[in-house]
């Protein structure tokens, strides 16, 4: 009887040290730095087609370039809104995203334009639809037209009106500053790493970010209707040199991130003490400030604990979408403590808001206020 239990006893201690493990592993997966890639277009929907260059071919081929680079990093988790050559609607690109709580969404395409016009551009959602931004909004929003049911799915949007494109601006206000951040990045290495021409970080209402609850930027690679730059991004080097410039740029705002979460100034022994100076009080009667930390698809208890240690946690729900909130107060001072401390704990792009009375305003505006 002994000699037969005893391996059981270590088949048993030898399944949970196992289970162990795997949890372990599962854990690590869904810590994770989820990055969505989209390559625009596809399918029935051709993109521009300069010099008789593809662009959801080149797209597609860049966008795969870039994943295959980041999949190296055990740390990073890549979702590709298309692999092969099929139509995706622009709603359900930003779906992708929003359900694999993605830190980051990029749109990779190729640009086109009526002259010989060069250079890269990388774009973030805002509402400076003037001249040639407009141009580039009104060009990848009409793709909404090849969807079925685009007037369901987009609320009667019309792509060629200024004031439906200044209208979805404000959705993804959260995550416009560090949206720029990895824009300005991008760029940089199309200049310093593809040794390209830049045209530079703009902003534009683009319906495929639209939707995004994370830093969203949509690249353009280049004009398929230059001559000399379609002629290099339809080669196979000049695809791998765009995508090793995206890529480089993506794990330099990984890293930046990375050396910010969880950061805190340590003095005397080593303790966990954070330092702040006193600030005199800046009230602004009848305005409620309050730190916007995250917002997601995912409805959670608004406490402490689910916001690392976070105080005065509220949720509210917009649409489909639940924000979260730490702090309130009426002095302005105080909620920007509150917003460094938000910082210092992992929400890097937690930002200051306001209320009057139950009506959302601008901090501007409330600073305005007597």
């Amino acid at each position: 009887m002994q000699t037969t239990s005893k391996p059981i006893i270590v088949f048993v201690i030898l399944l949970f040290i196992s289970s162990l493990t795997s949890y372990a592993c599962l854990h690590a997966q869904e810590d994770r730095f989820v990055v969505v890639l989209d390559a625009g277009h596809g399918g029935h929907d051709s993109g521009n087609i300069g010099n008789g260059h593809s662009e959801k071919n080149i797209a597609l081929k860049v966008t795969l370039e870039v994943g295959k680079a980041l999949e190296k990093n055990p740390d990073i988790k890549v979702i590709y809104t298309r692999k092969t050559d099929v139509f995706i609607e622009l709603h359900e690109r930003a779906n992708i995203a929003n359900k694999a709580d993605a830190d980051l969404f990029v749109s990779i395409h190729c640009n086109a334009h009526s002259s010989q016009a060069s250079g890269t551009e990388t774009f973030v959602l805002g509402e400076k639809n003037t001249g040639r931004n407009f141009d580039v909004a009104k060009r990848e929003n009409e793709v909404i037209f090849l969807e079925d049911n685009h007037e369901e799915n987009y609320e009667g949007f019309d792509p060629s009106s200024p004031e439906s494109t200044i209208a979805i601006g404000i959705e993804q206000e959260v995550y416009v500053e560090q949206s720029i951040v990895l824009a300005r990045k991008i760029e940089d290495n199309f200049i310093s790493k593809a040794k390209r021409k830049s045209r530079g970080l703009k902003q534009a209402s683009l319906l495929v970010i639209r939707n995004t609850y994370m830093p969203s930027v949509l690249v353009e690679v280049g004009f398929l209707t230059n001559n000399t730059e379609g002629k290099y991004l339809n080669t196979k080097a000049g695809q791998t040199k765009m995508a090793s410039a995206i890529k480089t740029a993506i794990l330099d705002y990984k890293s930046e991130l990375d050396q910010n979460v969880g950061s805190r100034v340590l003095f005397g022994d080593q303790q966990d003490t954070v330092v702040e100076e006193t600030v005199e009080p800046r009230i602004i009667e009848g305005v409620i400030f309050k730190v916007q930390i995250s917002a997601s698809s995912r409805e959670l208890e608004a406490k402490s604990y689910n916001f690392k240690g976070l105080t005065e946690i509220s949720r509210e729900k917009s649409g489909n979408l639940y924000k979260y909130y730490s702090g309130k107060t009426s002095d302005y001072n105080k909620v920007k403590q509150l917003q460094n401390t938000a910082k210092l704990n992992g929400y890097t792009g937690a930002f200051v808001v306001a209320f009057k009375g139950s009506k959302k305003i601008s901090v501007t505006e409330a600073l305005k206020s007597k």
